[in-house]
C-alpha cells in the first residue's frame, strides 16, 4: 500500500534506531547498504525525514543519523504523512479523484474498511516496536 520512498524510510529508520541504541550514528551510505536502498534516494529521504524533524543528523567525525529523543514513540502514521501527504490516507483505491460514500467508486466497498485498518495500523505501530520485533528475532530488516 505504500510507495517505496516510505517503504525505504521506514526500514532506514528502523535501523538507525538500532544502531542507537548500540551507541552509533550510522551515515546514509550505511544505512543504505543495510537496508538494501539506493544511496542517492536514502540520502533524500533522510534529508527529508530531518528537515522534518523525525530524525537528527550531524555532520563530521562522531556524526550520522540518530534519535534526539529515542524514548519518545514515532508511529508510522508520521513518517507516511511527511513522505506522501496526508491525503494518502484517504485515496480512492480505484484512483477516482472524488470517491466517497455518496459517490462510490466500484471498490468503495470493499476498500474502505481495508483503509481505515490499514490507517489504525499505522497510528499504532511505532520505529521502536519494529526495533524491538527485530531484536527479538521476530522479524528482519532485510532478506
Amino acid at each position: 500500500m505504500i510507495g517505496k520512498t516510505s517503504e525505504y524510510a521506514i526500514r532506514a529508520l528502523v535501523f538507525v534506531f538500532m544502531q542507537n541504541q548500540a551507541g552509533k550514528r550510522p551515515g546514509f551510505k550505511e544505512i543504505a547498504k543495510k537496508i538494501n536502498s539506493p544511496e542517492q534516494f536514502t540520502a533524500k529521504i533522510l534529508q527529508k525525514l530531518a528537515r522534518e524533524q523525525l530524525v537528527s543528523s550531524a555532520k563530521g567525525r562522531g556524526g550520522g543519523f540518530f534519535f534526539d529523543q529515542p524514548v519518545v514513540p514515532l508511529n508510522l502514521y508520521d513518517v507516511i504523512r511527511v513522505l506522501e501527504g496526508e491525503s494518502f490516507f484517504s485515496k480512492c483505491g480505484f484512483g477516482l479523484e472524488h470517491c466517497n460514500c455518496e459517490n462510490p467508486c466500484p471498490m468503495h466497498d470493499d476498500y474502505y474498511p481495508v483503509r481505515v485498518g490499514f490507517l489504525n495500523m499505522v497510528k499504532n505501530v511505532t520505529i521502536q516496536s519494529l526495533a524491538s520485533k527485530i531484536a527479538d528475532q521476530k522479524g528482519v530488516l532485510t532478506r
